[in-house]
């Protein structure tokens, strides 16, 4: 499912946005709150084979933030299922919604107008009645995304296996929001 914001073209990920997600995984500083650490080709490789088959499986994943006139990925983002532990996303824990940018995007209002339109996919198309969007306590860009997109926060969560800044938004005040 591709989607269309005023600046963006966003692409389920494929190998063809290798180098360009692989430039974003790569830089520890893009990483420092994720995973904390840069992220090798072969991982990126085997990151978006995985993120392809969530596609085929749950009809939501990994999308990749494209600038239309110029093709440069500049983010990526996601609709997925939370996970306390493990590998893969867990169908049994609620949506998750997640960005990432490179860090010459930073600052541009790029991933709320991502957001904004997963979160119209995930509202409209997949039916949510919530989304949660999780970060590390100390990611104040990203937990302000989160306010921007009219989530509340709903206080620390263990996610991933770590405590996480928790916010949430139900499917009814993001119509409120939207409108």
């Amino acid at each position: 499912m591709v989607l269309h914001t005023d600046r963006l073209v966003l692409e389920p990920c494929t190998q063809s946005h290798f180098e360009g997600l692989h430039a974003i995984n790569a830089d520890p500083e893009v990483m420092r709150f994720i995973t904390g650490r840069a992220e090798t080709r072969e991982e990126t490789h085997a990151v978006i084979e995985r993120v392809q088959a969530r596609w085929r499986r749950f009809g939501y994943s990994w999308w990749s933030f494209i600038e239309p006139s110029t093709r440069v990925i500049v983010g990526l983002g996601c609709l997925q299922n939370l996970r306390r532990c493990g590998s893969e996303p867990d169908p049994e824990c609620p949506l998750e919604i997640g960005w990432r940018l490179r860090r010459d995007s930073w600052g541009r209002g790029l991933a709320t107008e991502a957001g904004r339109a997963m979160g119209d996919y995930a509202f409209s198309v997949l039916g949510a009645q919530e989304l949660l969007a999780v970060c590390d306590p100390e990611n104040v860009a990203s937990s302000g995304v989160m306010k921007r997109l009219g989530m509340r926060y709903r206080g620390l969560e263990n996610w991933y296996t770590r405590p996480c800044a928790t916010y949430v938004v139900s499917a009814a005040d993001w119509r409120t929001t939207r409108c």
